[in-house]
């Protein structure tokens, strides 16, 4: 804890304990009775025997004595106070009583005398005074400086010992060969000024979430090994006008003064927005904020070995002026990484695991696609964490399994309870699925089906694409939209009733038909681009997109889909009649196993029956075509294992 923290935590403790020791003295002050008596009454009571008790104290400063005490008859707190001047032949009456007459009498130094009691009663109360007035005005002058500081730059300069570079990340190639000339640069100007070459003014890196964007701009800082500011969009707008722009100015002067240096803006669009946008007029703080930036990149002054780096996913929505040469010279695409791509960054989030040899990170590279960086390193970490909960050694492809599983769709919902018809339903759904996967040729693969709920589903499919493609075919759309209808078609062959189930496939299935009709240009419409995504940048996504037909062709466009979709439905309603054998068999299987893998769908479609079970252990062995382990063990003793670990859970 901070001690400053500290300090002014106390603080109105000590306050409150003086308040009541002051109020206390007063009280117990207040509650004693002194009266004041002449010289002369004194000595009178002093001869008649009155007197008990005399305590002479002389005050040179004032040039008294002070005598205090106590009469016969006086209450406990009662007593008596006489003021007489300083002179010899008052002490030695008073002597001289109290040789005759029986009473104590007792003198004090003078308090004048004694250094300590000099401070305590005359500097002590001066030091307390000046000490509050100057807490008091350092209070004040505190507060000022921090307004003050309010138009000061946020940008944190990084300090960081253990620097990020190029081999901490993996699966970016092609973006880190465009970010290199900027670590030439920033080492050796000469050689590009030697031949008239301008370095690009301003990076920007364009990807969705969990890319590598923010780690790819620290692996340029420490491979430069230059000064590194960090900040965030969100940091430069205010409440106040004209405070985000008094940051700029000042991150950028404070650059200046440590160049060559990078400036890394996270989040660029918080700040870098379109302008003139907004209702109601256009000169908000924010909009200031980005006229200055605009400025300091490119305006009157020079910027000499200043490099800004700037980060977003959002890249449709900035400013125009700020994407042009001389401010933002490159746009670096980072996209989601490829099969490859994913093996490099998986290795390099394997490093502080322990993997079991079983564990192919090629297999699972091809077993993810579409998963960003961060999914990944999200991935493993399950993994680890369900080994540590299981008390494993290593991870194991069960735990890594399990992981991809809770990624994609969350935690098995094992208390939760289905009916026998409900199962049988699920069963049959997933088994629709699964036979559309493997007779279509252009649908995705099936890699696991199973009827454990998790998330919001009740059973489901992982289908992958059988290869990694930047573009789709209309077979292969088609024949993706027939796989989604494949679990309602089941349904309605089996029971001859239908669920609520395939609510989600009919979702995917529709805006796969609509983006056919209206975008790709692939139905008896024509290759015309009906709909786009664009609009007004505070727009909401359903009024983002642009309509170029009329209601007349909308009416076009809806009959276009449903004959899609049907074509698609009875295409499925075919398949799945001519195959209802396999259907039936891969279903009962579910009921039985619950869940099974590609190796185990397959060998069920070649033999008739599951893989023979092994009673004694289970086995992983792993496929050099297939990415999912064969597993042969016993259900039974897998449900055993699973009813162990709910009641390690519970007793936990």
């Amino acid at each position: 804890m901070n001690k400053k923290n500290v300090k002014r935590g106390l603080l109105p403790y000590v306050f409150l304990i003086l308040i009541i020791l002051g109020v206390w003295y007063f009280v117990a002050l207040g509650s004693s009775k002194v009266n004041d008596l002449t010289y002369d009454k004194l000595l009178s009571e002093l001869r008649e025997g009155n007197v008990t008790e005399v305590v002479i104290t002389p005050h040179s400063s004032e040039g008294v004595y002070k005598i205090t005490g106590k009469l016969k008859g006086y209450e406990e707190r009662e007593s008596f106070k006489v003021k007489v001047p300083l002179t010899d032949s008052i002490i030695s009456q008073m002597i001289s009583i109290d040789e005759s007459l029986n009473y104590e009498l007792n003198t004090e130094d003078d308090p004048g005398s004694s250094p300590i009691l000099y401070i305590i009663v005359n500097v002590v109360p001066l030091v307390l005074i000046l000490g509050v007035g100057y807490w008091f005005l350092s209070r004040q002058m505190g507060a000022a400086g921090k307004s003050m500081e309010f138009g000061k730059s946020k940008a944190k300069l990084s300090t960081d010992k253990n620097k990020t570079t190029f081999k901490d990340v993996a699966g970016l190639k092609e973006e880190k060969e465009e970010v290199k000339e900027l670590i030439d640069f920033l080492k050796n100007p000469k050689r590009f000024q030697k031949l008239g070459a301008r370095i690009p003014k301003g990076v920007l890196l364009v990807g969705p979430p969990g890319t590598g964007k923010t780690l790819l701009a620290k692996a340029v800082a420490g491979e430069a090994n230059v000064p590194f500011y960090y900040i965030s969009g969100s940091d430069f707008v205010e409440l106040f006008v004209g405070i985000g722009a008094s940051r700029v100015r000042d991150m950028f002067k404070e650059a200046k003064h440590n160049a060559p240096c990078l400036i890394f803006i996270d989040e660029i669009d918080a700040v870098g927005r379109q302008r003139g946008t907004g209702l109601g007029g256009g000169h908000d703080e924010r909009e200031q904020t980005l006229n200055q930036l605009l400025t300091e990149m490119d305006g009157f002054g020079a910027n000499e070995g200043i490099i800004i780096i700037a980060a977003t996913n959002r890249a449709d929505v900035l400013d125009p002026a700020l994407l042009r040469p001389g401010r933002f010279d490159r746009q670096v695409i980072v996209n989601l990484p490829d099969v490859k791509g994913r093996e490099e960054i998986l290795e390099v989030h394997a490093r502080n695991k322990i993997l079991a040899p079983s564990v192919s990170l090629k297999n699972l590279a091809k077993r993810t696609p579409g998963f960003s960086g961060a999914d990944l390193e999200n991935l493993l970490n399950e993994a680890a964490l369900l080994a540590v909960r299981g008390n494993k050694e290593q991870i194991t492809m069960k735990e890594v399994d399990e992981a991809t599983d809770r990624v994609l769709m969350g935690p098995a919902k094992k208390s939760k309870k289905y009916t026998e018809a409900e199962r049988r339903m699920v069963a049959f759904h997933e088994a629709g699925h699964a036979v559309i996967g493997l007779k279509l040729t252009n649908a995705s693969e099936v890699q696991k089906v199973t009827i454990i709920p998790r998330g919001h589903a009740g059973g489901y499919n992982m289908m992958v694409p059988r290869e990694e493609k930047y573009t789709a075919t209309k077979t292969e759309l088609l024949e993706e939209i027939t796989g989604l209808l494949g679990g309602r078609v089941s349904e309605e062959l089996t029971f001859g009733e239908i669920s609520t189930g395939a609510h989600n496939d009919f979702e995917k299935a529709t805006k796969i038909a609509r983006a056919m009709v209206t975008e790709y240009g692939m139905s008896d419409l024509g290759p015309v681009q009906l709909e786009q995504q664009e609009g007004g940048v505070f727009l909401g996504r359903d009024y983002g997109k642009t309509r170029n037909f009329s209601n007349e062709v909308a009416h076009e466009i809806d009959l276009e889909m449903r004959k899609i979709i049907d074509e698609c439905y009875e295409k499925a309603k075919k398949l799945l009649s001519d195959n209802a054998d396999l259907v039936k068999l891969i279903a009962e299987a579910l009921l039985e196993y619950e869940t099974l893998t590609k190796e185990q769908i397959d060998y069920l479609v070649k033999n008739g029956k599951m893989p023979e079970e092994e009673e004694t252990e289970e086995v992983e062995v792993l496929d050099e075509k297939v990415d999912k382990p064969k597993r042969t063990r016993k259900v039974k003793e897998e449900k055993e294992e699973e009813e162990q670990d709910s009641e390690d859970e519970d007793e936990d």
